[in-house]
C-alpha cells in the first residue's frame, strides 16, 4: 500500500539546511494500523505530511498504491488526497461558518462530485453525532469536533487514513472514544491507518509501532512480537 525509500526532508533557514528526515525506509501493508511515535521535532509529522501530499520529500520516493507521489504536481496530489486519503488533524481544522453537516460533505462538494444524505446519516450515527447535523463547531465539545472531522475524512471512504496527534487536545475519556472509533472503522473498513502520537496509550491500538528520533527510525515492534508489551511498558514509564 505505501512504500518508502530513502526519504529525506530539509527545510532552509536563512543560508542553512536543516535536516528533517535522514533516509527513511518503511513499508505498510494494506489494511495496517501503524502508529509512528516519537519526541517533538523527530520528523514524525513531517513523515505524515509527505504521506498525504501536503509537501514533497527533498529526495527519495513515496509511493501510494504503485504510484510515485512525489513526482505529482501540487493538483494531482490535492486530487488524490480528496480522493484517496483522509486527514484526521490535531486541531481538527473544521470550517467555523460550516454547519457539522456541511464541513462532513465539504470534500465532496469541493470534488464537484454529490452524496447521498443517506450516507450522511449513516456516517453521523457511526460517530455518535445524529442530531447534530445543524449545530456549528463552536457549539461542539472537543471530542465532538474531533468526531465530526474524522467523518469527514471518511466520507469519501479511503483506502489510506493520516491522522496527526488526534487525541492530542482531548482527556483520557474522549481520546479513548476516538481512539475506539478509529479502531471501529480500521476493522470494518479493512482501512489502511497512520497515525502519529506522543500517546503510548493511543499507539497500543495499532498493529504496529514505530519509534523516531532525530530524522530516522529507531526501532519498531508489532502486535504479535513477544516483546510487544515490554516496548509498551518502556516508553509509558
Amino acid at each position: 500500500m505505501i512504500e518508502i525509500s530513502n526519504v529525506t526532508k530539509e527545510y532552509k533557514t536563512g543560508n542553512e539546511k536543516v535536516p528533517i528526515l535522514k533516509g527513511v525506509d518503511l513499508s505498510i501493508s494494506e489494511g495496517e494500523f501503524v502508529c509512528i511515535i516519537g519526541p517533538s521535532g523527530s520528523g514524525k509529522t513531517t513523515l505524515l505530511h509527505l504521506l498525504g501530499g501536503l509537501d514533497i520529500p527533498t529526495s527519495g520516493n513515496i509511493q501510494l498504491q504503485g504510484s510515485e507521489l512525489s513526482s505529482k504536481s501540487e493538483k494531482q496530489r490535492t486530487l488524490i488526497r480528496r480522493r484517496e486519503i483522509g486527514f484526521v488533524f490535531q486541531n481538527y481544522q473544521l470550517l467555523p461558518t460550516l454547519t457539522v453537516y456541511e464541513n462532513i460533505v465539504f470534500p465532496i462538494h469541493a470534488d464537484g462530485k454529490k452524496v447521498s444524505p443517506k450516507e450522511v446519516e449513516t456516517l453521523l450515527e457511526a460517530v455518535d453525532l445524529k442530531g447534530y447535523e445543524k449545530r456549528f463547531p463552536h457549539e461542539l465539545s472537543g471530542g465532538q469536533q474531533q468526531r465530526v472531522a474524522i467523518a469527514r475524512a471518511l466520507i469519501h471512504n479511503p483506502k489510506i487514513l493520516l491522522a496527526d496527534e488526534p487525541t492530542g487536545n482531548l482527556d483520557r475519556q474522549r481520546s479513548g472514544d476516538i481512539l475506539d472509533l478509529l479502531a471501529t472503522f480500521h476493522y470494518k473498513r479493512k482501512q489502511t491507518i497512520v497515525m502519529v502520537t506522543h500517546d503510548m496509550f493511543a499507539a497500543g491500538y495499532a498493529d504496529r509501532i514505530i519509534l523516531f528520533k532525530d530524522g530516522v527510525i529507531e526501532a519498531e515492534v508489532k502486535r504479535e512480537d513477544d516483546d510487544y508489551a515490554k516496548f509498551l511498558t518502556r516508553f509509558m514509564a
